[in-house]
């Protein structure tokens, strides 16, 4: 080998090591919306809903017209499509715990929610986290365990974040080549053991408030950014057995999908399957004067637009 090969070699793998490849998210997710769901047959599938909206996807498969593109492989993030169509008799979890290595969360991220909690804009997004047990299905009950039950329980509608591959370190430039797809949450929360000195200590506590089984329900449909860009205006809501209690717009993010992934991933790496949380915005319980708790029974529906919905009945145990 010549001394300009060698040269050209040497320079080569320096600069793939200080470059790293960034491929972009068409090149490992092929389809558009996502959802698990069972065929007529009673099998269980991944595929493409056959829609123009996710927001049309539970009123069609309850009307027994939802067609949906088949695809195949182990879990929602290893998927290749293939020629089936066939119709959605149910839609079944998206995400189960198992498929999610850990679910983080950004707090006060809303700058009317900011102002509604009375606290000082962050310089940095506020960051705690939930268990894989926490995630729950669009349509499942939440279970109240009794020491929540005690005029504590909030809502918190959010946008949610699933992080397609592995990546640390992720420049803000780079971050949507991670996400696999946005989906619509509610972060319940048990307000005493987060903020009560009685309960909580001199400093407000997040992870045990919030990170309870089954209290990170999640939508059906994941929709990727080839939809939705980077879900920085689309309008979320928040309902309690009917009554709208959050109305806001994402564009009130303080910090956006991509600064939250280039400031999460710093010196740690998001795993694939990942789902991060980012904010709710204002009309939480806790805000209200007086405050308003969720009691056994109630439903909390929260619909993001081009998401769906995410609908949960409150349970006491």
């Amino acid at each position: 080998m010549s001394t300009g090969c060698r040269y050209f070699s040497t320079s080569l793998l320096l600069w793939i090591f200080t470059h790293p490849i960034h491929l972009g998210n068409r090149a490992t997710m092929s389809w558009q919306r996502l959802i698990r769901f069972e065929d007529e047959a009673g099998q269980e599938a991944f595929g493409e809903p056959i829609v123009d909206n996710a927001d049309d996807v539970q009123t069609l498969v309850d009307q027994g017209s939802l067609v949906v593109k088949v695809f195949t492989g182990e879990g929602p993030f290893d998927l290749q499509p293939t020629s089936r169509e066939v119709k959605a008799k149910k839609l079944l979890p998206l995400l189960y715990p198992r498929d999610v290595p850990i679910v983080k969360c950004i707090g006060l991220n809303y700058t009317a929610h900011i102002k509604e909690a009375g606290r000082t804009p962050p310089p940095y997004p506020s960051f705690f986290v939930k268990p894989r047990g926490s995630i729950a299905s669009h349509d499942e009950d939440v279970p109240i365990p009794p020491i929540c039950q005690n005029d504590q329980v909030d809502w918190e509608g959010e946008l949610s974040i699933v992080i397609g591959r592995d990546g640390k370190n992720i420049r803000k430039e780079d971050a949507l080549a991670y996400v696999a797809g946005y989906v619509v949450s509610n972060d319940v929360s048990a307000r005493k053991w987060q903020r009560d000195p009685a309960y909580a200590g001199g400093v407000p506590q997040w992870c045990f408030s919030k990170g309870f089984d089954k209290w990170a329900p999640v939508g059906a449909v994941l929709v990727s950014p080839r939809v939705v860009g980077k879900a920085d205006n689309l309008r979320i809501r928040t309902f309690v057995d009917g009554e709208t209690m959050q109305d806001s717009s994402t564009a009130d993010l303080r910090f956006d999908v991509e600064d939250i992934i280039a400031f999460v991933s710093q010196g740690t790496t998001l795993e694939k399957g990942t789902v991060i949380m980012t904010g709710t915005p204002s009309g939480v319980g806790m805000g209200r004067k007086p405050p308003v708790y969720l009691q056994d029974g109630q439903v909390v529906e929260v619909r993001i637009e081009q998401l769906g919905s995410v609908k949960n009945r409150m349970k006491f145990e």
